[in-house]
């Protein structure tokens, strides 16, 4: 069973202080992380390797995108663990802009372990999140599902191996993924890089959402600059009550969007 689930966000992005990057898989909205964001993540690597060894995590799973694999492979290679690629862990979009396209989505586990040799492909993710973006509710409704359905799985498949494990996501992904686990929608909470989050299961607990209790949250005391650009969904932009849509990438409207979950689950 389960008893620790931490959650981290990517390291600093290259895109925020290099208009000319270019993404190493070629994706659009995929930048890698900037010299800073790789010595956050050596940093979170020296923190997990510090704590005890009943406390470190062993498994990670990881959000598709490249700066959150990148980030995510110090701490891999230092405990010696594998990272499963999850993409219901993904970055949150905007609904499209009407006729623009839909967004992005990364390729799939087996592909991406030719950039990261960590990656084990044998997991298959339990969730797609739709290319046509997702307004806060929707976003909420992805970490609910997530966050019961991830917990579970992993249960069911490897038993009793994993009692703690590492998420690696993006800054709105952690906060609903957070205010799910802890079964407290309204949080407040902001995220900077390369933050942690511990969630602690409660010992007389049932079920997934709502079991956890929060022994840090956003932490950046392992950094030695701490954690940096937070971000809150309070940042989100709004207008006439919605959030502002997103353009799309030109072409792909017909593409196809196989999304929500991948495994069923009565609860569901």
């Amino acid at each position: 069973m389960i008893e620790t689930i931490y959650i981290a966000r990517h390291g600093f992005r290259l895109n925020w202080i290099n208009t000319n990057w270019k993404s190493p898989t070629g994706l659009p909205r995929d930048p890698p992380l900037a010299a800073h964001g790789e010595a956050q993540a050596q940093e979170l690597a020296a923190y997990f390797l510090a704590i005890p060894e009943e406390k470190r995590p062993t498994i990670i799973l990881s959000s598709p995108y490249y700066r959150c694999l990148q980030t995510s492979q110090p701490t891999s290679r230092a405990l010696e663990v594998p990272i499963y690629v999850e993409h219901g862990l993904s970055e949150w979009y905007s609904p499209v802009a009407p006729g623009s396209g839909l967004h992005p989505r990364p390729s799939a586990a087996a592909v991406m372990q030719s950039y990261f040799s960590e990656i084990d492909p044998s997991w298959s993710s339990i969730w797609y999140p739709t290319r046509r973006g997702e307004d806060v509710e929707t976003l909420h409704e992805r970490a609910n599902g997530v966050s019961d359905l991830l917990v579970t799985e992993i249960e069911k498949r490897f038993g009793v191996k994993h009692k703690n494990i590492l998420l690696v996501s993006h800054a709105a992904t952690v906060i609903v993924l957070c205010r799910a686990l802890l079964a407290q929608p309204d949080l407040p909470l902001r995220v900077g890089c390369c933050s942690i989050s511990e969630l602690s299961r409660k010992s007389d607990s049932s079920g997934v959402l709502g079991a956890w209790e929060a022994k840090a949250l956003a932490s950046g005391s392992h950094l030695k600059e701490g954690a940096s650009r937070d971000w809150g969904l309070e940042d989100i932009q709004i207008a006439n009550g919605k959030v502002i849509s997103d353009q799309g990438i030109p072409g792909t409207q017909d593409e196809e969007d196989n999304c929500g979950p991948q495994i069923h689950r009565s609860s569901l």
